[in-house]
């Protein structure tokens, strides 16, 4: 049998081959997503027994085509993005052989969430400053810290957690990552309510929670450079989703202006039509970005179609908001709630506006993002650093 990796034709032949043995509508959805990772076609361009088939991951629309035609039961990604996105490709790149085995099944069938301790009070757009000290306890680190804009932590069973291990050397030197188990003792998380009167980001608090090191990714000290490699698939997640023409708010606000006539105005028409192609030009951008993802690991271009994707979410919500007039002032539920995903378009034209807002702030602000560009992307000269080689406990706070 030859070693080269599947092309098309061979995975729609597979897939059609397991949904001959795993009849979706015959089997419980859990046992039916288990069997279909086992097969290699959950992410099928991962390694072989890890849920993949080393296959192109441009592929992977095709697979997820067959099942959807079949009427399989998807892994429900809305529930799991942090897991999905960004906590996954961090594990395939740095976990141990033992951490890859237990924590992706889990993750990719959903029965496991995770969520994100990154930022902290005073540690948001520049995450190097971060404070939550781990301390070396034989066989386990101690941790204490507050991190803060959580999104889904009250549902996470699995937490990706940057801290701080060595306060003696330079900011971006001493930190290390860890997977935290955010049932642990010492781990209380707190609600924070929103705009949008929900609360789907909280604050976590961890007080002497115990991990065990061989829940730490990468060596210790390299923190920086693994949660950059979080951060990277944190934006392309959040920006270059695959989307059809149309799909996504940009089809919210069309299907609007197709179906209310009386709403239009020439200058609404002329914002519109901007706006479509701007989000027609994103989406082309992503698809170019997926394909060089293929090829590598993800750079910084993906702060570019988070930043586009953050501006255009905004304007368009907003537009919407225009064209309704009053009635796009009405909001259907203030009701405090822990929501168990954020869905745009299945909510009203107000919680699209405000809940938008957030989108130039979580997964990188949009100021940040533009330095990233700017630098890593145009070449362009530096912000001057004074605290580079200056030590993280001699460092205002």
């Amino acid at each position: 049998m030859s070693s080269a990796p599947p092309d098309a034709d061979d995975l729609r032949e597979r897939v059609r081959s397991f949904l001959s043995d795993h009849d979706p509508s015959g089997m419980e959805r859990l046992a039916f997503l288990r069997a279909r990772f086992d097969a290699g076609l959950a992410w099928v361009h991962y390694p072989p027994g890890l849920g993949g088939l080393g296959a192109p991951r441009a592929l992977q629309p095709v697979v997820d085509a067959e099942f959807a035609a079949a009427g399989a039961p998807r892994n429900d990604p809305e529930r799991n993005g942090i897991g999905l996105g960004m906590a996954a490709p961090t594990i395939l790149a740095y976990g141990t052989e033992e951490q890859k085995k237990r924590f992706l099944r889990p993750l990719w069938t959903g029965e496991e969430i995770w969520c994100q301790l990154f930022s902290e009070p005073g540690a948001g757009s520049d995450l190097a400053a971060l404070g939550t000290r781990a301390v070396r306890d034989d066989d386990h680190w101690v941790v204490n810290g507050q991190k803060v804009w959580t999104s889904m932590a009250h549902e996470a069973r699995w937490a990706i957690l940057v801290t701080r291990t060595d306060p003696d050397v330079p900011k971006h030197r001493g930190m290390t990552y860890f997977v935290c188990d955010m049932t642990a003792p010492g781990v209380e998380v707190r609600p924070l309510r929103q705009i949008t009167g929900e609360a789907e980001f909280n604050e976590v608090f961890l007080t002497d929670v115990r991990i065990p090191d061989e829940h730490r990714l990468g060596e210790v000290g390299e923190g920086w450079r693994v949660a950059t490699t979080t951060l990277m698939n944190e934006r392309v997640a959040i920006g270059g989703n695959a989307v059809p023409r149309e799909g996504g708010m940009i089809g919210v606000v069309a299907g609007l202006w197709r179906d209310r006539p009386e709403l239009r105005t020439p200058g609404l028409h002329d914002t519109l039509l901007r706006l479509w192609v701007e989000a027609e030009a994103a989406r082309l951008t992503g698809e170019r970005l997926r394909q060089q993802l293929a090829a590598g690991a993800p750079g910084p271009e993906g702060s570019a179609a988070k930043l586009a994707f953050a501006r255009l979410n905004q304007e368009i919500s907003g537009l919407e908001l225009e064209l309704l007039g009053e009635d796009g002032l009405r909001y259907d539920d203030w009701t405090m709630r822990r929501p168990t995903e954020v869905d745009f378009t299945r909510r009203s034209p107000g919680y699209r506006y405000l809940r938008a807002k957030g989108n130039s702030i979580e997964g990188g602000t949009s100021e940040i993002l533009r330095n990233i560009i700017a630098e890593r992307v145009l070449g362009l000269p530096g912000e001057i650093r004074v605290d580079k080689d200056v030590a993280w406990k001699d460092l205002p706070k």
